[in-house]
């Protein structure tokens, strides 16, 4: 069939949440644009979180949040599934129910309208897993192809989950492995074993709707979901957004074997470097192996979630976590922040 001829990543300089603008240039970019306040937008674009949430009565807050990016795959289908998937994520990190999605495109006109067609059944067939409806959006031309959603949710007003209400004692919790940048980098270049690319696909297109349904059954008190940042750039908003100390165990964070080699190689998305610059004066990396480092500074697309769970309830919800994520880990702790770093790795 035609669209078997596109190759989709050919057409982006950047794939996925690579392509995203590193986070110390996008707060220099918002610097002194002005923020209205409203007693009923409990969270806005000045918290550096997710999504925004607005209160519409005691029982209903409204989560909004949109998620756009060129290709991280060739096959149509699956790209539009990995954008839905990276979209709805926002939501899930919120603590909230994806409910109502407009769809965001851009394609070049020589792009074949099957292929055009494949990518947008992707995206519905991943918010219709999610639960979800996708009731419309906008399309524009553009030399090269680009998708993803407008997500509207629904949430509690008072459970509401930030990546700035994490508190000294809690443990940190994570949901996906990591090093999908560098899988992505090495499969544009022909580097990336089958193998390698079924995991990465797999992984992109699992929603994180199930890590969600459970931990908002504990004592969660941040959540954020990791992507364009990385973990540690993540990783580093949530710490200082909760003016707390992270302490990571990098020895019990699930990197991708594959990826990890590929790493020593070389083998890195310009992503990375820039999650690096943001992020690295707030980390101690102590002696970890810089490869090691790079990984936890790679882009993930449509990544896990990073939990900080209250201790007394991180057993219980790391035991179910195991049995309905890709891969539960349990990657450290919080503590009050004394100054110096906000993240140490050990």
């Amino acid at each position: 069939m035609e669209e078997q001829n596109v190759k989709l990543t050919k057409l982006a300089k950047c794939a996925g949440c690579g392509a995203k603008v590193g986070a110390g240039v996008l707060s220099q970019l918002l610097e002194g644009i002005r923020v209205h306040s409203d007693p009923n937008l409990l969270v806005g674009f000045d918290k550096s979180d997710d999504a925004s949430v607005y209160k519409v009565s005691d029982e209903l807050a409204l989560v909004q949040t949109v998620d756009f990016f060129p290709p991280i795959a060739d096959d149509p289908y699956l790209f539009g599934q990995i954008a839905a998937t990276n979209a709805l994520s926002d939501v899930y990190a919120m603590g909230g129910e994806p409910k109502l999605c407009l769809n965001i495109m851009a394609v070049p006109e020589s792009m074949p309208k099957e292929a055009v067609h494949q990518m947008l059944r992707g995206g519905y067939d991943k918010v219709y897993e999610a639960g979800a409806l996708i009731t419309g959006g906008h399309s524009i031309l553009d030399d090269e192809p680009k998708y993803g959603l407008c997500v509207t949710g629904f949430v509690h007003p008072d459970r509401v989950l930030t990546n700035s209400g994490a508190k000294p004692g809690d443990v940190l919790l994570l949901t996906k492995p990591i090093g999908i940048g560098v899988l992505s980098t090495a499969q544009k270049a022909e580097m990336l074993s089958s193998e390698g690319a079924e995991l990465m696909y797999r992984l992109m297109t699992t929603l994180n709707r199930s890590a969600r349904d459970a931990m908002v059954k504990y004592r969660v008190h941040a959540c954020t979901d990791i992507t364009g940042f990385g973990l540690l750039g993540h990783g580093f908003e949530m710490a200082q957004g909760s003016d707390v100390t992270m302490t990571i165990d990098v020895g019990a964070i699930d990197l991708i074997p594959e990826a990890l080699e590929l790493a020593k190689m070389g083998i890195l998305p310009a992503g990375m470097y820039r999650n690096r610059t943001f992020a690295e004066p707030g980390v101690d990396v102590g002696d970890t192996e810089l490869a090691k480092q790079d990984l936890l500074f790679d882009p993930q697309t449509a990544g896990g979630l990073l939990i900080a769970v209250a201790a007394e309830d991180a057993d219980a919800l790391f035991a179910e976590l195991k049995d309905c994520v890709p891969s539960a880990q349990r990657i450290g702790g919080v503590e009050p922040y004394t100054g110096g770093a906000r993240i140490r790795l050990r």
